[in-house]
């Protein structure tokens, strides 16, 4: 919220349109872009900015002394030639008057200031009442700054929209109408006389009259601004400001029954023998361990970063065979994973497993190296293979790839599919595998991908082992438990359940040690809600949170947890502790390395159990009724 300058006005954002926007894969709704401007009079005898006006034009009328204005002999009115000899006797009198008092000067300076000193008035009373939404529509606003007669702000793109521009807007409240400032900023500054504004726009910095259609021509050279610094002074700073936030903001004021000034005096003696930022991150880390929370993070800043060379991937197994690197295995996601693929997978790429790769760009790969460091520096760029199905040169081809920056998700997408095949085949096509590595947005994008496109299985394995938190889970668990309410019945077709996607079949849970945070909160919240049993091992127990971040004064960052859950049954979830499994299955690496999975396969037995003992339901229409009126009798 920002006053006007006048006093008059307090303007404000609020979120109050209520427009749906209808999901395309089921009947969920959602209101995004609700944001209007908003200004409340702070008086009752403030008229609204919005009030009617009157559109008749004034009509200026002559007073009668000034038709019949004397003049004297030069024309010049009688009032001009009295003003005239009344400043000739000001000028006189000044001229032999005594010196003023200074006592006298001073006090009528003061009573100057008194007057030109203002209270801001407020009348709360009715102060809702006298809120109107100005007339710009809805969407997503931000940096809202009120000048005299008008409003500045950014605006943001509609959520999912592609646009990325941000520009600066003005509504000017006696035109009424909305104005451009910037077509595109990343953020404005106004300067005091509320004639001019410091923009910042991809890391640069421009000043603009505000007024409409400015442009961003003039960029101001920062390049060679400089500063000396003493770091011992700024890492003392650094230190104390963490450890400020950390007593102010940290979700138990008695942190954790630590005395927190003696902490602060233990390891800020350590802060004379640092010599790197690094030395003062470490400090900083020990200092918040002794918390013994979960959530407590601490790095970057004025560090040194070397330049790094990423190395390109085609997503292979490379085999060393015959003097030469081969192509052994490339890997595969499920056939529809059109995310991401193996280069050598594109149509028209003339590679497949067997074949040797002889040579990147003509340069012939090194055997007494790793093949990938035939590759550096070559991520996400066009290079040319020269391929074989031999280990020499001889009829050799040459092949146009584009390498890829990462295979993680690659081979993530393919251990993903390899379990849902195992899922499936160890149940007769019953049972649906849905994995989740998160709970953020990434995490809650696979839930429905894979839940929404098995959602006719009789029954689910929900594996979130490895899960690396994120969001808080009660829209992951409302989805798993959502009940069947009723059915359609069709003239064509079958019966359809509503809501369309929802099953009410058993589910399985896996979760192992690395399962944290929302990793966490998931476990916790599908066992209170009684969706199913748990199986493998207890998660790792981080639920002391968020991680709510925060900047040091050299772009470095820490994180403050400001919040703790705690259950329906007035319990704090067990930190350090985590979600204890129904069934307890500890996973074996090296039975995962020849192939089986004991905690899936016991997930699968479990879920199986459960189908014989509870079958799916199927409910038919009723019989047509007889709705006439012999029929009703």
């Amino acid at each position: 919220p920002t006053f006007d300058p006048e006093g008059n006005y307090l303007f404000f954002l609020t979120d109050r349109e209520l427009s749906p926007v209808y999901g395309g894969l089921d009947a969920t709704w959602i209101y995004p872009n609700n944001t209007r401007l908003a200004a409340a009079a702070l008086r009752a005898d403030v008229p609204s900015p919005l009030a009617p006006r009157n559109d008749t034009e004034p009509v200026k009328e002559e007073k009668p002394d000034q038709k019949e204005k004397a003049t004297n002999g030069n024309d010049k009115p009688a009032e001009a030639e009295e003003a005239a000899a009344g400043e000739a006797g000001e000028t006189a009198a000044e001229e032999t008057a005594a010196p003023p008092d200074p006592k006298e000067a001073v006090a009528k300076k003061d009573e100057a200031a008194g007057k030109e000193k203002q209270t801001l008035a407020i009348e709360l009373d009715g102060l809702e009442k006298r809120v109107v939404l100005l007339p710009p529509d809805r969407g997503n606003y931000t940096d809202l700054r009120a000048l005299k007669g008008q409003v500045l702000y950014r605006k943001l793109p509609f959520a999912g929209s592609a646009d990325r521009t941000t520009p600066i807007m003005a509504y000017d409240l006696k035109e009424r109408k909305e104005m451009p400032i910037l077509d595109d900023a990343d953020g404005f500054v106004i300067a005091a006389g509320g004639k001019k504004m410091l923009v910042a726009q991809r890391r640069a910095f421009y000043i603009v009259d505000i007024r409409p259609k400015q442009k961003l021509t003039d960029r101001l050279n920062t390049g060679d601004m400089a500063m000396m610094m003493d770091p011992r002074a700024e890492w003392r700073q650094i230190y104390t400001d963490v450890w400020r936030r950390y007593r102010d903001m940290f979700y138990d004021p008695t942190l954790h029954g630590l005395d927190w000034a003696a902490m602060r005096d233990r390891y800020g003696a350590l802060l004379d023998d640092a010599v790197t930022r690094w030395d003062i991150n470490h400090i900083i880390g020990n200092l918040i361990a002794e918390i013994s929370s979960s959530h407590t993070y601490v790095g970057g800043g004025d560090v040194e970063s070397p330049a790094r060379e990423s190395v390109g991937l085609l997503g292979i197994d490379w085999a060393l065979e015959n003097g030469a690197y081969r192509v052994a295995r490339i890997v595969d996601g499920a056939p529809w994973d059109s995310e991401v693929r193996s280069p050598l997978r594109l149509p028209g790429v003339d590679v497949k497993e067997g074949d040797y790769i002889l040579a990147v760009n003509g340069i012939p790969l090194d055997t007494a190296r790793d093949p990938w460091a035939a590759f550096q520096g070559l991520a996400g760029k066009t290079v040319v293979l020269r391929v074989n199905d031999k280990p020499s040169a001889e009829g050799a081809r040459d092949v146009l790839v584009e390498t890829m920056a990462g295979e993680g998700r690659l081979r993530h997408l393919e251990w993903i599919e390899a379990n849902r095949r195992r899922v499936d085949k160890a149940s007769g096509g019953r049972v649906g595998y849905v994995y989740m590595p998160d709970t953020g947005g990434g995490g809650q994008t696979e839930l429905i991908r894979q839940y929404y496109s098995q959602i006719d299985k009789d029954g689910f394995v929900i594996d979130e082992r490895f899960n690396s938190g994120g969001q808080l889970a009660d829209r992951f668990v409302e989805l798993l438990g959502r009940p069947i309410v009723h059915y359609l019945a069709w003239r064509y077709g079958a019966p359809v359940q509503q809501p369309r996607m929802a099953n009410p079949g058993p589910k399985v849970m896996l979760i192992n040690g690395w399962s944290v945070s929302g990793g966490d909160a998931f476990p916790y919240t599908f066992k209170d809600q009684k969706i199913g049993p748990i199986v493998g091992t207890r998660t790792a127990g981080g639920l002391i949170g968020p991680a709510v971040g925060h900047r040091t004064i050299d772009g470095g960052f820490y994180t403050v947890p400001e919040g703790r859950i705690y259950g329906n049954d007035g319990r704090w979830f067990p930190e350090g502790i985590g979600v204890a499994p129904d069934i307890e299955v500890v996973d074996d690496p090296s039975q995962l390395a020849r192939g089986t999975d004991p905690q899936l396969e016991r997930a699968v037995t479990e879920v199986m159990r459960l189908l014989e003992q509870n079958p799916p339901r199927e409910v038919p229409p009723p019989p047509f009724e007889d709705r006439t009126a012999a029929g009703s009798k």
